[in-house]
């Protein structure tokens, strides 16, 4: 008998099993292969736009993956440098070794937890309430709580052109019976389809036809606790490189023989949109005249790279004969060929916010079986949904994070309101308050509540609070004191091309000029700087970009009038005349917890809120009377 049972030992996975276990309670974690725990079958990189940030947050809320790509990664950059901090994000290449190396140990040396290898056939149920699990040989255990993880595995196909066979990614065993006993349970599913691009060997690579992209030569880290760096000369680079006319006109020649494309045989999965086959991108762009291709090592250890941007299904001869056409690859060995993968996935409007599922008490999911793509996504839910899994156990409120508060608590939000048809993947676009959701700022926004959970113990949440109070006092005294308009000070502004002071000025206030940073300030005030490099880069973007987070709080402040507005769960809305039909069908299928949510529902007007928010006050009223 365990607390709680997670199936599948991916990303997802290994955040839902170590939350709970640091949470102090019994968790099982089961898998296929104890070896391929945290394994990266596709591009093993950590990060990037919105994704980064989302590593960020789940390292703020106490989660593993920022502290073992810090230990695991190759070579790490910090993207969008030159734009607003709205937008940056780091991204790491991590380590296809070493990566789910250091994740096994953390696993296997986490107290609480215990790893069994083994394949889950089916689910314990009882009167809707989760009971345990069906391991192969027909052996149960027993759980309170049971989060599936099952990734791109549920009766998951490999293709390559017409070569199809059953198989989870790179070769590994397949789950073939749980998505039929989800079905059984009234879970709807749905195909999904992604992709990964050929493998080539290192030594057969011309690199000097190719543009190196090398790391960051600073240190970068994703968790807020990392201390020990990797030497900056270590990194390996990257290379870029592009496809042309021969490479397109080969794979229109060839698109009736690609099963990612659809061509072959009539396959209603659906693909990733924003990070399609090169067959997709040759159709869908056909104006353009190249491509992008990045050349990634996928580790220190193994002598190959990861062709980034060539994810394909074509015939083995048809791959290596547009790859050749490539400038540096033009004598390249292919060492694994492409392929496409075709899985099963849950329609992710079945769960709560909490990732609870609505149909089966006790029974969470998290990762790709909710129709998602990245490692980030799936390791985000698998975070949340061990945490709120311990914390039902516990007793305690689920935690749930807003839109304005996490990445995490827009791509979880989007899934459970919207659902999806296919791969949903993480986007700076999705987040209407991203100046709020910076890369800088994952700690201020969760580590309160990695600590109020359990997750951050009291060494790390006084390192937290020790650098909040180092930033507000600076602010503070930044805006107390005065900088004159003397001869000295007006001469150093113009050196650095900023307009002379006329009057008085308070360093906090000259800090807001585009041009003026922290550094500026300490040699006109003749100090020598004292914090760190984040409590100084949090006094620039709060200064600098006061006005715009102020009014976005304003629109938080407003939205949230909304979210505070709950909506009973034992509401009728077929009583509620003048409903569109479309908005009636979708609230009566999300259910939503909030006002809020419901305005997210695609289908529901304005209007159908109206009539929603009037319908509620009598409802509430006649609540009140029948309690009186």
């Amino acid at each position: 008998m365990y607390d709680i049972i997670v199936i599948g030992g991916g990303h997802a996975g290994c955040e839902a099993a170590l939350a709970p276990s640091r949470m102090g309670l019994k968790t099982l974690l089961i898998t296929a292969n104890i070896e391929k725990i945290a394994h990266m079958p596709c591009n093993p990189s950590i990060g990037g736009p919105a994704k980064g940030i989302v590593v960020r947050e789940i390292d703020a809320l106490g989660g593993e993956m920022g502290i073992n790509t810090d230990k695991s990664h190759i070579q790490m950059r910090l993207l969008n440098t030159g734009k607003g901090p709205g937008v940056q994000a780091l991204r790491a290449q991590a380590d296809k070794v070493d990566y789910p190396k250091n994740m096994q140990e953390t696993l296997l040396n986490q107290k609480n937890l215990t790893v069994l290898e083994h394949m889950v056939e089916d689910l314990i149920v009882e009167n809707k309430v989760i009971k345990g699990v069906v391991i192969d040989q027909h052996k149960k255990y027993y759980a309170r709580k049971v989060i599936l993880t099952a990734g791109t595995y549920m009766q998951a196909k490999i293709m390559i052109s017409s070569e199809t066979w059953s198989s989870g990614p790179d070769n590994e065993k397949p789950s073939e019976n749980l998505s039929d006993n989800l079905r059984r349970l009234g879970f709807k599913t749905m195909r999904l389809k992604t992709g990964t691009p050929p493998r080539v060997a290192i030594n057969s690579v011309d690199f000097n036809k190719t543009e190196i992209q090398p790391g960051d030569m600073e240190y970068h880290a994703f968790s807020f606790d990392t201390t020990d760096y990797k030497p900056l000369d270590e990194q390996v680079p990257c290379y870029l490189t592009y496809t042309d006319d021969r490479t397109h006109e080969i794979i229109m020649n060839n698109l009736n023989k690609s099963s990612m494309y659809g061509a072959i045989e009539k396959i209603e999965s659906k693909g990733p949109r924003y990070c399609p086959s090169i067959e997709d991108k040759i159709v869908r762009f056909s104006d353009k005249p190249r491509h992008q291709i990045f050349l990634e090592p996928e580790s220190i250890h193994i002598p190959e790279i990861y062709v980034q941007g060539f994810s394909t299904s074509l015939p083995k001869e048809v791959q290596d004969e547009m790859i050749h056409t490539i400038k540096g690859l033009e004598n390249c060995e292919i060492v694994r060929y492409a392929y496409a993968i075709e899985y099963d996935a849950i329609n992710p409007t079945h769960l709560w916010p909490t990732l609870e599922s609505k149909k089966i008490k006790g029974l969470y999911f998290a990762g790709q079986v909710n129709g998602t793509s990245g490692y980030e996504e799936a390791a985000g839910q698998g975070l949340m949904a061990g945490i709120n899994a311990a914390l039902d156990i516990k007793e305690k409120p689920p935690l749930i994070l807003k839109r304005n508060e996490a990445y995490i608590g827009v791509m979880i939000d989007d899934l459970v309101t919207k659902g999806t048809h296919e791969p949903y993947r993480l986007l700076t676009s999705r987040a209407e308050y991203r100046l709020l959701l910076r890369h800088d700022n994952a700690d201020i926004r969760l580590r309160e509540y990695g600590y109020q959970v359990g997750l951050i113990d009291e060494k790390r949440y006084a390192k937290f609070r020790k650098k909040i109070e180092n930033i507000e006092e600076e602010k503070k005294r930044l805006g107390s004191i005065r900088i004159s308009p003397t001869q000295e000070v007006n001469d150093y502004l113009k050196s650095i091309h900023s307009s002379p002071l006329k009057d008085g000025i308070t360093p906090l206030r000259l800090l807001k000029r585009p041009e003026m940073t922290y550094e500026h300030l300490m040699a006109l005030l003749n100090e020598d700087a004292v914090l760190s490099k984040e409590e100084i880069q949090q006094i620039e973007i709060q200064v600098k970009y006061e006005g715009y987070i102020r009014k976005m709080k304003s629109q938080v402040d407003k939205m949230n009038k909304l979210e505070e507005r709950t909506i009973p769960q034992d509401i009728n809305y077929d009583e509620i005349s003048n409903l569109a039909i479309e908005a009636r069908q979708k609230l009566k299928q999300i259910r939503p917890l909030t006002l809020g949510q419901a305005q997210r529902i695609s289908g529901v007007n304005p209007s159908d809120i109206s009539i929603l928010m009037i319908y509620l006050d009598t409802y509430s009223r006649r609540r009140k009377e029948s309690v009186i």
